[in-house]
């Protein structure tokens, strides 16, 4: 009897259970988790993400998995550590999670699921209306605002920078950038970037109620130009010039996207296109969510800066949509009533909820308006400004955390 006594507290001794209740703030990650799939898988909140980050939050915090080392990690930013930035070591004694985790520190996966982006939008829009550029631009304006909120709240540079990032509504965007500059904030960054997204629908609605008037919203536009094949090769070939030699930083979102989209409009590589559409974009989307997911260890997640991060991404958002809301009744005026400044807000980089967002309020006031695609041009240049905020960003601070 001693002898299976011994062994089976020996079982006990060395299970997670054992740990389960040292640290309450485990079982409140792990509840955390259990919300977050809930609302990923019943009130398909961004579901293709979010439960994979969900899932992998729930990973790390069960104790004794061993699959996510943060103290490896904290060996890989110390300027004075004999593993700073070696992946082999991370390689030969991480866990499974510290593995695909690499693949977020190295840029890998944002810039995989750009192509896929890419390879998925059509630019026609933008193209036949190039004025959507500014008011994409516009509505990058809650990531400054973000920014300068976080250095009053005490965040450093770097930090403020990643949350910030937030207002563009572009995952990918948000997590490259915080992988780079403050990777201790990711998982909060990250799940506050993905679920107001995902609440975009109800966010949005009273904002552009508020900001605009029912003869506004109600205005029609003139259908767009045809978009000829020539100039839809022509525009990423361009754009990624310029871009990537303006701010060689966005290299990786830039050049992915603008090769995704070269993809599905050359004609001659639609089983590439295909490729990243599907197969490349659910696999890397995978690794993305359990990655950024594993990032949210107890001890490192709970605590006050989160909730400062949940708050200023709300505020960030806000705030895009607000610039891009008032340029847009700018150029209605400027045009006569000529642009509805509803699509404005489709110049956050969530692509097409935001579009579609500004359609249906615009057929709200008027059943014959249809602002899908004219939306769609803020839309999609709101996915390049986010690119090119981030960019921005990531130059001035790149120094400042020695990237």
């Amino acid at each position: 009897m001693s002898v299976i006594s011994g062994t089976m507290s020996s079982i006990w001794a060395n299970s997670g259970f054992a740990g389960l209740f040292s640290d309450p703030r485990q079982l409140i990650m792990i509840l955390a988790a259990c919300v977050l799939l809930y609302l990923g898988i019943v009130k398909k909140f961004e579901p293709l993400l979010l439960v994979g980050i969900a899932f992998g939050m729930l990973l790390t915090n069960l104790p004794g998995s061993g699959l996510y080392h943060p103290d490896l990690w904290d060996q890989f930013l110390d300027k004075g550590s004999e593993f700073y930035h070696s992946y082999g070591h991370i390689m030969k004694e991480g866990g499974f999670l510290d593995i695909l985790y690499i693949g977020v520190k190295a840029g890998l996966y944002p810039s995989l699921i750009f192509m896929g982006v890419g390879a998925m939008t059509d630019f026609g829009p933008l193209i036949a209306n190039p004025k959507s550029l500014l008011l994409g631009a516009a509505a990058q304006l809650g990531i400054y605002c973000a920014f300068l909120l976080a250095i009053v709240l005490g965040f450093t540079g770097p930090q403020a920078a990643s949350i910030g990032i937030i207002g563009g509504a572009d995952g990918p965007t948000a997590i490259l950038l915080t992988s780079k500059l403050a990777p201790e904030l990711l998982g909060a960054i990250a799940i506050a970037a993905y679920s107001y997204m995902a609440l975009i629908p109800m966010i949005q609605p009273p904002l552009m109620r508020l900001l605009t008037t029912e003869k506004e919203r109600a205005t029609k536009m003139d259908q767009l130009r045809t978009v000829s094949k020539k100039e839809k090769i022509i525009f990423p070939i361009c754009v990624a010039i310029f871009v990537i030699l303006l701010l060689p930083d966005t290299a990786p979102l830039i050049g992915c996207l603008m090769l995704g989209n070269l993809f599905k409009e050359c004609g001659v590589t639609e089983r590439l296109s295909d490729t990243a559409q599907n197969a490349l974009m659910n696999i890397v989307t995978i690794f993305l969510g359990m990655s950024v997911g594993a990032t949210t260890v107890a001890d490192r997640f709970l605590t006050w800066s989160t909730i400062k991060i949940v708050v200023l991404g709300l505020i960030a958002f806000s705030f895009s949509t607000v610039g891009g809301l008032i340029l847009g009744k700018i150029m209605y005026k400027v045009t006569g009533g000529k642009v509805n400044p509803l699509i404005g807000s489709a110049g956050v980089s969530a692509v097409p909820m935001a579009a579609r967002v500004s359609q249906v309020e615009g057929q709200k006031a008027n059943p014959s308006n249809f602002l899908l695609m004219h939306a769609m041009g803020p839309n999609v240049a709101g996915v390049i400004g986010s690119a090119v905020a981030a960019g921005f960003l990531l130059t001035i601070f790149r120094g400042v955390v020695g990237a």
